[in-house]
């Protein structure tokens, strides 16, 4: 695609199935969150294949946990009839992302949140999609994004256990995205619904079957 293509126009192409470059669709964010996009933003590909199983399964509201810039949010929602919650810790990446929604004309479907995990059980949603969101945490400070959050093992292990106790308690029926793992594992009352091995990292769907033992959504 030609870089005086608008970003509507690269829209109305995703949704007839076109799939642009991640060099084209990452020229609309900042310079500096262009740069790093290979390490933080999910590629176009794997948006745009999640929408698809969204869709297919009449996924409706979808959250994704560690949004950064918006990427994935913004394409998935051009790409699918899903409405999107991104939330995201850094203020900065969420002016961003809102920006990148009202560039492509779907700020009515995707919103962003400033918050941490506790923000979660606030927002009730269908599925959620992780991409690694806790692995900076891991990175020497010359790979590290900013130093404007706490990063440290002891801030990774705190939100993956959040993360576990919030896919252990969700309502049955919910749905788990991840592509390259959380760091975490889901709990045995997820079954593997979709998987995709052809991505650069592994895309993998789950969804909640059947509640843990010695539940109360056993009653009745």
């Amino acid at each position: 695609m030609s870089n005086l293509i608008l970003p509507r126009q690269i829209a109305a192409a995703m949704q007839e199935g076109a799939r642009p470059t991640d060099a084209t669709f990452d020229r609309f964010l900042p310079h500096d969150l262009e740069l790093v996009s290979g390490t933080y933003w999910t590629p176009i590909e794997v948006a745009m294949r999640v929408a698809t199983w969204l869709d297919d399964l009449g996924v409706e509201t979808v959250m994704d946990i560690g949004s950064g810039a918006g990427k994935f949010c913004v394409a998935a929602a051009i790409a699918s009839k899903c409405r999107f919650v991104g939330l995201e810790q850094r203020p900065r990446l969420v002016i961003a992302a809102r920006q990148l929604a009202r560039k492509f004309g779907v700020e009515d479907r995707v919103q962003f949140v400033v918050g941490g995990l506790d923000e979660i059980a606030t927002i009730p949603v269908s599925a959620y999609y992780l991409f690694n969101p806790f692995g900076e945490n891991h990175f020497g400070a010359g790979r590290r994004l900013d130093d404007d959050v706490e990063l440290s093992p002891g801030r990774y292990a705190r939100d993956v256990f959040v993360v576990e106790t919030l896919f252990r308690n969700a309502p049955l029926g919910t749905y788990v995205i991840t592509y390259n793992g959380f760091g975490g594992k889901l709990p045995d009352t997820y079954v593997q619904s979709r998987v995709d091995r052809q991505m650069p990292n592994m895309l993998r769907m789950w969804q909640k079957t059947r509640p843990p033992p010695d539940s109360s959504e056993h009653a009745g």
